[in-house]
C-alpha cells in the first residue's frame, strides 16, 4: 500500500510527549545513539528516524502509539533487527519513530503443565528457550540469530528455522497474543487454549504482517516435552535427488523422531571453513551433505539405519556426533553460512520454497539459468530440505566482478522467482517480505491477494502509519 507520508522535520513537541510517557532516557535522539536502529542486518537498508523510543511495558507502548498517531507520526516497530529484508528499517525522511521492543522481555508465566509459556515481545529466542530447558520442556524454534533476535520479530515474520518439519512454523507454535492496534487500543489475545472457536481467528491476522497491522507485545506459545535424546548426524550425499530420497527413507522409519534435515552444498560449508574460526570439515569432500537430527529415537536404531543407507550407497560417507559439544559444532558449520557470506561481502540473496519433491528440479533449473545469463556465479545453496524451504544466494568471487553484478539483481530475482512460481513455490518462505520483496510480490500474487490484503491493511490501519513501506 503506497504510503502518502511526506518528510518530517524533528518534533521537538512530540519528543517531548514521548520522553514524558517512557523517560527521557528511553528516547533517543543523538545521531550516535540512532546508528544501530537505522541499519538492517544485511547492512543493505539505511534510513531516518526523529528518535528511538524504548518502552517498558505494553501500556506505554499503547501510549506511545496514541502519541505518534494524532501527531501523524509513522512508526516503526523493531526487535533484534536480525531480519533480512529490510522489514524494521525505516525509509531516509526521517519522518518515523521508531518503537524498539527490547525492554519488554519479561517471561511471564511458564504453565508446564498446559505446556505454554507467556512472554513479552522482547524477549530473546534464546532466553524462551532457557525458560523452557529449566521445567524440562523444548520451545522448539530455533535460529541462527536466536542470541539477539526476539519473539515479537519472530512472530512478525513467522519465523521458520531448522525444527519446521517437526513442529512448524511461528504460526503453529503461537496460542494467544497481546496487540497494541493501529490507533493505540490493546487486544488482548492471550489465551493458552488448543480449542477456542469463537470466530475468526485474530491473531493469524498480525503473524507474518511485519508489523503493519500493529504491534505485538506479548504472547503465548506452545512448550513440547524435551527430548531425551538426541543424535545429530552429518552424512555426504551425490545430489539434492539423492537428499530428498534420503529424507523420505528417514521419515518412513522415524516419523517425528525426525526433527530436522538440513541440505548443505560444498561451495557454502568452504565458505564457513574459509571465513569462521576452528570451523572444520567434518568428513571427506562431497557436493553436497544433509546434517539431520533424530529425537527421542533410540541411538542405536539411528546407527542401523545409518550403517544401511551406507550400504545401500545412498549415503557416501557420514559421521555421527558422539557428544553434545561434537553436535553443537555440526550445527555451527549449518548456521554460520549467512555469517560467512556475509564476511565475503554483499550477495543476492534468495529465500525461496517449493514442494519438497521438486527441489532437485528448482535448483537444476536455476541453476543452469543462472550460469548461462552470469559465467562465473557463485551459488550459496542451502537450507531446510525438509520443508522445502531453500536459501539461494549469488554472488562472485572477485570483489570488483561482484559490484557489477549485485546490479544485475532485478535480472538474477526475475531468472530465479519465475522458475519458483513456475514449480507452484513461493519467493519468501521464512524471511518476509518487508522492503526488499515488496514490489517483487506484485508479479506473482494474484489481483485478487493483493486486494485483499490490502483491505485488511486499510481496515486496520487507514492511515497507513504502522510501518509504512513494507510489505503493501
Amino acid at each position: 500500500m503506497p504510503t502518502t507520508m511526506t518528510s518530517t522535520p524533528r518534533s521537538s513537541e512530540l519528543i517531548a510527549t514521548l520522553q514524558g510517557i517512557v523517560g527521557t532516557a528511553q528516547v533517543l535522539t543523538d545521531p550516535a545513539d540512532l546508528v544501530p536502529f537505522l541499519t538492517d542486518w544485511r547492512g543493505r537498508y539505511h534510513g531516518a528516524a526523529q528518535c528511538v523510543i524504548r518502552p517498558g511495558n505494553t501500556t506505554e507502548v499503547a501510549v506511545v502509539v496514541k502519541a505518534c498517531v494524532e501527531a501523524g507520526v509513522p512508526i516503526v516497530p523493531q526487535g533484534g533487527n536480525t531480519g533480512h529484508c529490510g522489514a524494521a528499517t525505516p525509509d531516509a525522511s526521517g519522518a518515523a519513530v521508531v518503537l524498539c521492543l527490547s525492554r519488554l522481555n519479561r517471561i511471564v508465566t511458564v504453565d508446564a503443565k498446559n505446556n505454554t509459556i507467556s512472554v513479552e515481545a522482547g524477549c530473546t529466542l534464546a532466553a524462551v528457550q532457557e525458560a523452557a530447558r529449566a521445567v524440562d520442556r523444548l520451545f522448539p524454534l530455533a535460529l541462527a540469530s536466536e542470541g539477539t533476535c526476539q519473539i515479537g520479530g519472530n512472530l512478525s515474520t513467522n519465523a521458520g528455522g531448522v525444527q519446521v518439519l517437526r513442529y512448524g512454523n511461528t504460526r503453529e507454535l503461537t496460542l494467544g497474543l497481546e496487540v497494541v492496534l493501529p490507533n493505540g487500543d490493546i487486544w488482548d489475545g492471550l489465551r493458552g487454549l488448543r480449542k477456542d472457536n469463537t470466530g475468526y481467528d485474530l491473531k493469524q491476522l498480525f503473524i507474518g504482517a511485519e508489523g503493519t497491522l500493529g504491534i505485538i507485545t506479548g504472547a503465548v506459545l506452545k512448550l513440547f516435552p524435551l527430548p531425551k535424546t538426541q543424535v545429530t548426524c552429518w552424512l555426504n550425499v551425490d545430489s539434492p535427488a539423492a537428499a530428498v530420497d534420503l529424507l523420505n527413507a528417514a521419515k518412513a522409519t522415524f516419523d517425528a523422531q525426525l526433527t530436522a534435515f538440513e541440505l548443505i552444498s560444498e561451495v557454502s560449508l568452504g565458505l564457513v571453513l574459509k571465513n569462521i574460526p576452528d570451523a572444520q570439515r567434518p568428513t571427506g569432500v562431497s557436493p553436497w551433505a544433509v546434517l539431520a537430527e533424530f529425537s527421542d529415537a533410540e541411538p542405536a536404531a539411528v546407527e542401523r539405519w545409518l550403517a544401511e543407507v551406507l550400504e545401500s550407497g545412498a549415503v557416501s560417507d557420514g559421521v555421527v556426533a558422539q557428544t553434545e559439544s561434537q553436535a553443537k559444532k555440526l550445527w555451527a558449520l549449518r548456521e554460520n553460512i549467512s555469517e560467512a557470506q556475509k564476511i565475503e561481502g554483499v550477495s543476492i540473496k534468495h529465500d525461496i520454497s517449493v514442494p519438497v519433491s521438486r527441489i532437485p528440479e528448482f535448483l537444476a533449473a536455476a541453476d543452469a539459468a543462472l550460469a548461462h545469463a552470469f559465467p562465473a556465479i557463485r551459488i550459496v545453496a542451502f537450507g531446510h530440505v525438509g520443508d522445502g524451504n531453500l536459501h539461494y544466494n549469488l554472488s562472485k568471487a572477485d570483489a570488483q566482478a561482484n559490484e557489477a553484478f549485485i546490479a544485475a539483481q532485478p535480472e538474477a530475482n526475475r531468472l530465479v522467482h519465475d522458475i519458483v512460481h513456475a514449480l507452484n513455490g513461493s519467493i519468501s518462505a521464512e524471511h518476509g517480505i518487508g522492503q526488499l520483496k515488496r514490489e517483487e510480490i506484485l508479479r506473482y500474487k494474484s489481483p485478487v491477494e493483493m486486494a485483499l490484503m490490502r483491505s485488511i491493511k486499510q481496515a486496520l490501519d487507514p492511515r497507513g502509519l504502522m510501518n509504512p513501506g513494507k510489505v503493501v
